[in-house]
C-alpha cells in the first residue's frame, strides 16, 4: 500500500485573501520573498500538494510546508514577519506591504532614495521597525550596483560557445582568456605612508603626482591559471600583434590555440586580421558585447589591482612595469586557475531572471 505521507491541515482562502495575495503575487515591483511566498498560497489554495506545489515554482517542498503552515496559524500576518515571543506584534500586514512597495516605488522628496529616518517619518512608524522589515525583505535601499545588459544579437550563440570552452575546451589545444588592462598609471603619493599599527590602519595621503602610463597585456590559460604578459606603452594593433606573436611562441607547436577576448577595435584591425590569417591555429572567440564578466582574465585583473596597484607608488613608468613583472612571475610559480561552474543554460535563466525583475516582463 502506497504511502500517503502527514495529512496536510486544509487550505481555504476567503475572497479578500485570495485578492491580496494574488495582487502582492503580481505587483510588478512587489518584494520577491512575498512575492514568492504569496504564489506558495495560492498554489496550495488550488488543493495540489506541497511537491506539485515546490516544482512549479522552484523552491523546495520544505519551504512550502512552512508557509503553508505559517498561513494556516496566522493567515496574511503569518506571511510578512517571524512569529516571535513576547508581546504580540503590533504591526499589521498592510503597514508591512506600504512599507515594501513605498521602498520599492517611490522615492522621498529631494532624494534619490529612502533612509531609515524618512521611511519611518512617512509611515510613522519607529526607525527601528523599518530596519527590521527592510532586513525581513533584503532591501537595501542605501545601496545600488551597476549592470548593463548586452545588445549583442548572437548574445547566446556567444555564450555557447565560449562557455564550452571553459567547461569542455578541445582536445589537443589550448585555451587563453586575453585583454589589456589599458592605462595602468604610475602613481607617487605627495607624502610618505603612515605604517600599520595596532588598532590603526595604515594611512595615506589622498593626492599623488603622475608618472605616465603603460598597458598590461595578459593571456590567462583557463585549464592550469598560467599566464602569458607583455608590458606596452601604448594599446594599439600593432602592439596586440607583437602579443599575439609572443603567444604563438610560447605555446607548444603541436597545440590550437583558442583565443577569447572582447570587441575592442584593435583585436579586429585588418592588421590583426591579417596575422591571424598566416597562422591557422588561431582561433579567436568574441565574447558579447558589454559582457566583460565573461571573460575570465578580468579576474586575474582584479587580483593584480588589489594586490599590487591599488596601493602602488612608483615614481616612473619603469618601476612599475617591472613590479607588474615581477607579479606575473610570482604568479606564475604557483598559478592558481579561476574555475568556472555555471552552464550557458544556467547563465540564460539568471538573466532572464534580471529581465522580469528589473522590467516586469512575464507579468
Amino acid at each position: 500500500m502506497p504511502r500517503t505521507g502527514r495529512p496536510k491541515a486544509e487550505l481555504i482562502l476567503t475572497d479578500e485573501e485570495h485578492q491580496t495575495l494574488t495582487r502582492w503575487s503580481r505587483r510588478r515591483k512587489s518584494s520577491q520573498a512575498l512575492a514568492l511566498r504569496s504564489r506558495i498560497i495560492l498554489g496550495c489554495g488550488q488543493e495540489r500538494s506541497n511537491k506539485e506545489v515546490a516544482t512549479s515554482l522552484g523552491c523546495t517542498p520544505a519551504t512550502v510546508a512552512k508557509w503553508r503552515n505559517r498561513f494556516i496559524a496566522d493567515r496574511l500576518d503569518g506571511l510578512v514577519d517571524e512569529p516571535r515571543p513576547g508581546r504580540p506584534a503590533t504591526i499589521t500586514a498592510e503597514q508591512v506591504e506600504d512599507v515594501i512597495t513605498s521602498t520599492l516605488e517611490q522615492t522621498p522628496k529631494n532624494a534619490t532614495h529612502w533612509s531609515r529616518a524618512q521611511m519611518a517619518e512617512r509611515s510613522g512608524l519607529s526607525k527601528s521597525t523599518i530596519g527590521r522589515i527592510w532586513k525581513a525583505f533584503e532591501l537595501k535601499p542605501h545601496r545600488a550596483d551597476g549592470f548593463k545588459l548586452s545588445n549583442d544579437p548572437l548574445f547566446v550563440e556567444k555564450v555557447y560557445d565560449i562557455v564550452g570552452l571553459y567547461l569542455n575546451p578541445p582536445e589537443s589545444a589550448v585555451v587563453l582568456s586575453v585583454d589589456e588592462k589599458s592605462q595602468v598609471q604610475a602613481l607617487s603619493r605627495s607624502q610618505p605612508a603612515f605604517p600599520m599599527m595596532p588598532g590603526m590602519p595604515e594611512k595615506r595621503t589622498h593626492d599623488y603626482a603622475r608618472h605616465g602610463t603603460t598597458s598590461l597585456f595578459a593571456a590567462l590559460n583557463v585549464a592550469d591559471g598560467t599566464v602569458i604578459a607583455s608590458t606596452h606603452r601604448k594599446h594599439r594593433a600593432i602592439e596586440f600583434k607583437k602579443f599575439l606573436t609572443k603567444i604563438d611562441k610560447h605555446v607548444p607547436d603541436h597545440l590550437d590555440i583558442h583565443v577569447v577576448c572582447d570587441n575592442y577595435g584593435t583585436h579586429k584591425h585588418p592588421l590583426v586580421r591579417n596575422w591571424l590569417g598566416k597562422h591557422e591555429r588561431f582561433h579567436i572567440h568574441f565574447t558579447p558585447t558589454y559582457s566583460s564578466w565573461i571573460n575570465q582574465v578580468e579576474r586575474l585583473f582584479a587580483e593584480v589591482t588589489r594586490e599590487l596597484l591599488q596601493r602602488s607608488d612608483h615614481r616612473s613608468v619603469q618601476a612599475l612595469e617591472k613590479d607588474l613583472r615581477e607579479w606575473v612571475k610570482a604568479w606564475n610559480e604557483d598559478p592558481q586557475p579561476f574555475v568556472w561552474t555555471k552552464t550557458a543554460e544556467e547563465i540564460l535563466v539568471s538573466l532572464s531572471r534580471l529581465m522580469q525583475r528589473t522590467t516586469g516582463a512575464g507579468h
